[in-house]
């Protein structure tokens, strides 16, 4: 929804707060999920939100983006998939916001809120903000299967370009009466680029206005995405302050916020003309990249979990040859003592594939899927891992 961006550089004392602290070191677990957000996949998701035109409250056209929204979580496997209804303009204009919850193994009752709002005003809004909805939409896909310690909400917003309306009413209406324990809010709006324009910088937003008690928290977190942002993608990044958009109600309830604004602003947004074509769909790759591995850094990834998914059981096994032509074959370092599930997912999080291997040695027929990147997922008894799997 905004309208200018003012850079702003601050000179910043050491902030200090209660709250536990994690190093920031490239981790090679969140590594190698980051390399699975897909470019197809983004500059897919942009155009059917486009071919959606202006996706104003009160229109056919919303509810069709907001029914596309929800079966694609549905496809992805989230089975907590709410819509907050709510209204405004003395009852004139009704619509929903779409709250997906995951629900983490340490602190369930706690969470992350990762939102961008999906509504749009006098065109398609391919960037303001098709960019942040397909973001959280690649974000929800490659954290379905990963299990996080704290619980995550990806929250679609409505009514922002109205005035904030969709997560005015969700603080006063949800957090409020229900006393949710909000851990952060992490907001994305427009963070799609210019086209022919050097994109190489994203601007994390930190809170800088009343009420003052959150600001030095706020500050903490935000430097933490910028060295997400840099730890996971190839961007550079410019810290600024928080305006304008759906975590300021967050924000004025005293909750601790952070979010990203494209660099280089666009001059499309609010018109016919905000369009993918005047977009930087490879600067989008770069921003979700980044913003997954600030995802996971928030909501702490649990190892515990993943000590015989991803670290032994992911050892005993091998997939080759990887790329492939269709001809896979599965090998165990140990014996099997029971089957193993094998389970194919396209880049839309949609299973293609699968089949219970009962030998140390399988070779599989992959031949009749399309070319492009897949995830491949071994479920032995309790324990599951995924590889990544390239078909050409």
């Amino acid at each position: 929804m905004k309208h200018f961006y003012l850079s702003i550089k601050l000179c910043l004392l050491v902030l200090f707060i209660s709250a536990p602290t994690f190093s920031q070191t490239f981790n090679s677990y969140y590594g190698d999920i980051v390399s699975n957000v897909s470019q197809t996949n983004i500059t897919n998701d942009l155009m059917t939100f486009e071919n959606f035109g202006e996706k104003n409250v009160n229109s056919s056209r919303i509810t069709n983006a907001q029914n596309w929204i929800t079966a694609r979580y549905a496809s992805m496997g989230y089975t907590n998939v709410d819509l907050h209804q709510f209204s405004y303009s003395s009852g004139t204009k009704v619509s929903n916001n779409i709250i997906v919850t995951k629900t983490g193994t340490t602190y369930p009752n706690t969470y992350v809120i990762i939102d961008a709002h999906y509504d749009t005003i006098n065109g398609p809004g391919t960037n303001d903000n098709g960019s942040g909805t397909v973001l959280l939409l690649e974000l929800a896909r490659l954290l379905a299967n990963v299990p996080t310690e704290y619980s995550i909400k990806f929250i679609h917003f409505s009514g922002e370009e109205d005035g904030l309306w969709g997560s005015k009413r969700y603080v006063s209406q949800v957090v409020n009466p229900q006393n949710l324990d909000i851990k952060l809010v992490f907001n994305i709006d427009e963070v799609g680029g210019v086209a022919g324009m050097t994109n190489n910088t994203i601007v994390c937003e930190r809170d800088q206005g009343s009420p003052y008690s959150n600001n030095a928290a706020s500050s903490v977190v935000t430097d933490q995405l910028a060295t997400c942002i840099e730890l996971y993608s190839n961007l550079n990044t410019d810290i600024s302050y928080a305006y304008a958009s759906d975590y300021m109600p967050f924000e004025d309830n005293g909750e601790v916020i952070t979010g990203l604004y494209e660099y280089n602003e666009t001059t499309h947004a609010h018109t016919a003309t905000d369009l993918l074509v005047n977009m930087d769909p490879v600067y989008l790759y770069e921003v979700t990249k980044g913003s997954l591995g600030a995802a996971m850094f928030f909501a702490q990834v649990d190892f515990n979990t993943l000590n015989t998914e991803s670290f032994v059981l992911d050892s005993n096994i091998n997939m080759y040859p990887n790329p492939s032509k269709g001809q896979v074959t599965i090998s165990f370092n140990a014996v099997l003592n029971d089957s193993a599930n094998f389970k194919v997912y396209d880049i839309l999080g949609k299973q293609v594939f699968q089949k219970s291997i009962t030998q140390q040695q399988a070779t599989l027929n992959l031949e009749h899927l399309p070319s492009g990147v897949y995830m491949a997922v071994f479920e032995v008894g309790n324990n599951r891992t995924s590889k990544k799997l390239i078909l050409n």
